[in-house]
């Protein structure tokens, strides 16, 4: 998995602060492979990776520690549709912002509707390239960014020393496979659905060696996987009135604070 991405989002993460109750015998050594893990994140990436196109809604949590040492939750919801190779559209709503992302092969826009400005950039690539620009340029990332990329199971297993398989749960009333993997800084967790559509339903980040233990998880539920998409649907249209800005300023929370100087 990223490092950088992992440790950025997983400082905003939380502690569930509770015993998950594993059956004896799950529990693995710092540097032991899970053949089972491996097997179905595989499965996962793979299925995603073919996927042409998908819609999904997504409910991010994250948990942030206060100067004063409490922990507070920030929650927001998300709405994706991606087309490859080219094409997504996003939006966000959160505590500070309603934002919409959209990339047409071209041209990746930002736009805040509480403030009805965006920002844009020329960029010619891929949605893999328009999703590197929008968190390391903009500071901004899509929820669970990693399995959105062309190669998930590389991006999620970069850096891993360990892993294991958990057994089957249950996320939003669907049977899944709970897998857990680690890394030297953030330890996560992915909640895949069970059967012959393996489509990724919870996805949890632990920064482990900060106070608190905070997480950052996404719910990701609606899946669909024949969308129906309008020729025009990833091109940004500036409604009326909308002012250009260079940039947005955006906090840890990847939420917008405020206005800038326009361009």
């Amino acid at each position: 998995m990223r490092q950088k991405s992992l440790w950025k989002r997983g400082i905003l993460a939380a502690s569930l602060g509770a015993v998950l109750g594993f059956p004896a015998g799950s529990a693995f050594a710092a540097g032991e492979f899970n053949p089972d893990a491996d097997q179905i994140l595989r499965s996962m990436s793979n299925y995603l990776a073919g996927l042409k196109a998908f819609s999904v809604s997504a409910d991010i949590r994250n948990d942030v520690l206060t100067t004063e040492g409490q922990k507070l939750q920030l929650n927001a919801s998300s709405q994706l549709l991606m087309e490859r190779p080219s094409h997504f559209r996003a939006a966000r709503q959160g505590k500070f912002a309603d934002m919409e992302m959209s990339y047409d092969g071209a041209k990746l826009t930002l736009y805040g509707k509480l403030l009805n400005a965006y920002v844009q950039q020329d960029l010619k690539g891929t949605t893999d390239d328009a999703i590197r620009a929008l968190e390391a340029g903009a500071g901004v990332t899509l929820p669970g960014a990693d399995l959105l990329l062309s190669d998930p199971y590389a991006a999620l297993t970069s850096g891993a020393i360990s892993s294991g398989y958990y057994g089957r749960a249950y996320v939003g009333g669907v049977e899944t496979y709970h897998l857990a993997f680690r890394t030297p800084k953030v330890d996560w967790q992915i909640w895949i659905k069970a059967g012959n559509e393996p489509l990724p339903l919870q996805y949890v980040i632990t920064t482990k060696w900060m106070t608190g233990a905070p997480q950052y998880s996404v719910q990701l539920s609606n899946w669909n996987t024949k969308p129906t998409i309008a020729a025009s649907e990833f091109k940004f249209v500036a409604p009326k009135g909308a002012e250009k800005l260079q940039a947005f300023p955006v906090d840890e929370a990847g939420e917008v604070t405020g206005k800038q100087e326009s361009k």
